[in-house]
């Protein structure tokens, strides 16, 4: 993912957390923040160590980023996003991984057709 693409200080997190807004499934939870002045979208990550070990959590993380790679082209410009991984993620596959994601995505209406 470009550094670009890529949300990493807390005071972005917060601010996407207090102004934004969230929808969820059963594995994942996302936060949306609408960013007038960006041309492209940004993500932030989140997979608690409460759903696993380093390496259950850095596949999680794998997936929604390769998922989110992939409906690229789909996906709502100029807004953050952050994409939270529930407990059930953790016995997902990528295909799984990435029809929930889609899923929540079309929910809050930020994925096109």
């Amino acid at each position: 993912m470009k550094k670009a693409h890529r949300m990493k200080k807390n005071e972005e997190f917060q601010h996407v957390f207090n102004k934004g807004r969230s929808f969820a499934n059963r594995q994942l939870v996302i936060y949306f923040l609408k960013k007038d002045r960006q041309s492209h979208y940004r993500i932030g990550l989140s997979v608690s160590k409460k759903i696993g070990n380093a390496v259950v959590r850095n596949r999680i993380k794998r997936y929604l980023r390769q998922a989110f790679h992939e409906l690229d082209e789909r996906v709502a410009n100029n807004y953050d996003y952050i994409i939270i991984a529930r407990k059930p993620a953790k016995d997902m596959d990528f295909h799984q991984m990435k029809k929930s994601l889609s899923h929540v995505l079309h929910k809050s209406k930020l994925l096109t057709k």
